[in-house]
């Protein structure tokens, strides 16, 4: 049986005892859960010797319960334990001094999806630059990465790194977040006091799951629209869709695994990307579909698209490219219909100077590509693969699982 970071520090003397006379505070969210899904906060309580100082919550809250990009939580009390509640996506992003002052080790408990926008990737970098700025521990209590190990996208471009990027990153990273914890200290230069507490039995290449232990372990969103695993796996491909005009099914029952809009055909639409890119519609099934959102774009209006089917045995592993997937979809668009508003221009993640696709990417390359009639697939597929590449050669010595 698979064992998370959390259940080894609850299991295991050797890293209470190193906890004891320090002040502990957490860095989580609804998905830091024990394999009986009692919460971190919970668990760490419950321990003889742990002092709990205080608690930290990343961008959609402790609690989960703030839906969309640039919605903010508030700093509370945890009335139960008496301890403060930082968020770490209100007023401030990085910690502050004064909430650094709460503790002695913070240990991270954060289910990540393994995508470089998804903001617990940042949130981890700014926590180990506090850490090293002021002597603070920093432990990750490693969770799987849903997603896996394969690596797809174009890196960020220097100059554009942002909330929703944290670093060179491609899109879909391949690592652990306790892995990513150590690319940036390699990275950035950080003498930080870094330790990661291992998963025991986690198997990244090994299916049905490939990164989840499915049948092992519940699933819990660590965000509001992280519904399913299924979402994990293409969330690097329909991330992009919150840069467009197109709805990536928020306010629907598959958030982030339906792709459409009021005026497109779903068909019509897989016809075209089956003939720009045919090799990057595999490993997936993909089906035609209707969907009317409750809420976000196109709220209370009929759109057609598609849905992209991970959970049955269509589903492969190695030749999934959620990334390239939705590229096609916008290029297919393009064209079909060559004015068709794709971009949408709005303020992203407190960007307000640069295209919210563009931040996305990490660069104008992926934009530029679907707009330019010339470029073909292969075009974009030798820029990705240069990347995708690099990326994996370089963080081989930061792998910790096999």
């Amino acid at each position: 049986m698979i064992r998370f970071g959390l259940d080894r520090l609850a299991a295991e003397a050797d890293w209470t005892q190193r906890l004891a006379g320090r002040r502990v505070a957490v860095l989580g969210h609804p998905a830091s859960v024990d394999a009986h899904l009692v919460h971190a906060l919970d668990v760490l309580t419950d321990l003889p010797g742990i002092q709990l100082s205080a608690a930290f919550g990343p961008q959609h809250g402790l609690k989960g319960d703030q839906q969309d990009n640039m919605m903010e939580t508030d700093d509370e009390r945890d009335a139960l334990r008496q301890i403060p509640v930082f968020s770490l996506y209100g007023e401030v992003r990085r910690p502050t001094d004064a909430m650094l002052e709460t503790f002695d080790v913070l240990l991270v408990d954060l289910q990540d999806l393994g995508c470089r926008i998804y903001t617990f990737l940042t949130t981890l970098r700014y926590v180990l630059e506090a850490a090293a700025r002021t002597g603070k521990t920093v432990w990750v209590l490693d969770r799987p990465n849903p997603a896996g190990r394969p690596v797809e996208g174009l890196a960020l471009r220097e100059g554009w790194e942002s909330f929703v990027g944290a670093g060179r990153f491609p899109m879909r990273h391949g690592l652990t977040l306790g892995e990513a914890g150590d690319w940036f200290c390699r990275e950035l230069h950080l003498d930080v006091d870094y330790e990661v507490i291992t998963m025991d039995g986690w198997r990244p290449y090994e299916g049905p799951g490939y990164g989840w232990p499915v049948g092992e372990r519940s699933w819990v969103n660590p965000s509001p629209n992280a519904a399913s695993l299924a979402m994990a796996r293409a969330y690097a491909g329909t991330v992009m869709l919150e840069g467009t005009t197109l709805s990536e099914g928020r306010g629907t029952t598959r958030p982030l695994e339906v792709l459409g809009a009021p005026d497109i055909d779903g068909a019509e639409l897989l016809n075209e990307m089956h003939r720009i890119a045919p090799d990057w519609m595999r490993g997936c099934r993909l089906r035609p579909c209707w969907f009317q959102p409750t809420f976000h774009k196109h709220v209370g209006r009929l759109c057609g698209g598609f849905q992209i089917h991970l959970d049955d045995p269509a589903y492969q592993h190695a030749e999934f490219k959620p990334w390239r997937l939705v590229a096609a979809a916008f290029k297919a668009i393009r064209s079909l219909k060559p004015d068709y508003p794709i971009w949408r221009d709005f303020p992203y993640e407190y960007e307000t100077d640069r295209l919210a696709i563009d931040v996305i990417n990490g660069s104008p390359l992926l934009r530029d590509w679907v707009d330019d009639g010339a470029a073909e697939a292969g075009d974009l597929d030798a820029l990705a693969r240069a990347d995708e590449i690099a990326w994996e050669q370089e963080t081989q010595i930061h792998r910790r699982y096999r």
